[in-house]
């Protein structure tokens, strides 16, 4: 039976290995047939449903004070700018999650440490964020093999958005599921309930990006859902296999 979707983390088991801030996102978001993505998905996982459609993420923002769940930031990783694309997985326990198709990130030591320890999909890449009367734009251009692809991404946040089953469902995401090793794995995290905004989408240029994961059909159309927060912070857990279900944790 598939978890319910709910804004409140279900609870982080110890020991906690990572923590991290994420600042200033911009969710972009397109509904497709989950048939369309399901061959993206790691053995074991099928595509998130809400209302007989999944969705295709693109989220790109600042990432701050990534270390230890205790103690500074590590300098070499601590602050960098990343641009995501991801889907929505369900495992056979229930449990939902997120897959990550790339993870374009401006900092060579967070790329290599990422794919090497957690098997993540992560490519080097120039990146820029500014901030100018309160108009947000990302701009991405990745540096990896055999890959061109880059982005342009604009919006302005406005008032506050009371978040709807859409809503939680895009953002209310307390793991992710990754391939390694010949299995797949659930890494759980926690974070407070997002708060999110409207945003207007002013700008989105999409060079390759979208392609460059399989889906380059939907640079050709408007996302068809758009949100901002100004962020929260992050823990993660221990990895476990996707076969295992979620263990109750004593508060």
């Amino acid at each position: 039976m598939t978890e319910a979707v709910s804004r409140d983390a279900p609870g982080l088991g110890r020991p906690r290995i990572l923590r991290q801030g994420w600042r200033e996102l911009v969710f972009l978001h397109w509904a497709v047939e989950p048939a369309r993505v399901a061959q993206y998905l790691p053995p074991g996982t099928t595509p998130d449903i809400f209302d007989g459609r999944t969705y295709v993420g693109l989220v790109p923002f600042r990432m701050v004070d990534t270390g230890p769940p205790h103690g500074p930031a590590v300098p070499w990783l601590g602050t960098f700018l990343e641009t995501n694309v991801r889907l929505y997985s369900v495992d056979s326990t229930g449990r939902r999650g997120v897959v990550f198709l790339s993870m374009d990130a401006d900092r060579v030591a967070v790329v290599a440490t990422a794919r090497s320890v957690f098997g993540l999909p992560y490519r080097w890449a120039r990146m820029r964020h500014s901030e100018l009367d309160g108009l947000h734009t990302y701009t991405t251009t990745v540096r990896w093999p055999r890959v061109r692809a880059a982005s342009s991404i604009s919006v302005k946040p406005g008032a506050a958005l009371t978040p709807g089953s859409l809503e939680d469902f895009l953002t209310a995401r307390w793991g992710l599921h990754v391939a390694r090793a010949g299995r797949t794995w659930y890494l759980p995290n926690e974070h407070p309930a997002w708060v999110l905004r409207t945003a207007e989408l002013v700008n989105f240029t999409d060079d390759g990006l979208l392609a460059s994961v399989g889906l380059g059909e939907l640079s050709s159309r408007l996302p068809d859902h758009v949100a901002f927060s100004d962020g929260v912070p992050a823990l993660f857990g221990l990895p476990s296999r996707a076969t295992t279900p979620r263990a109750p944790v004593r508060r």
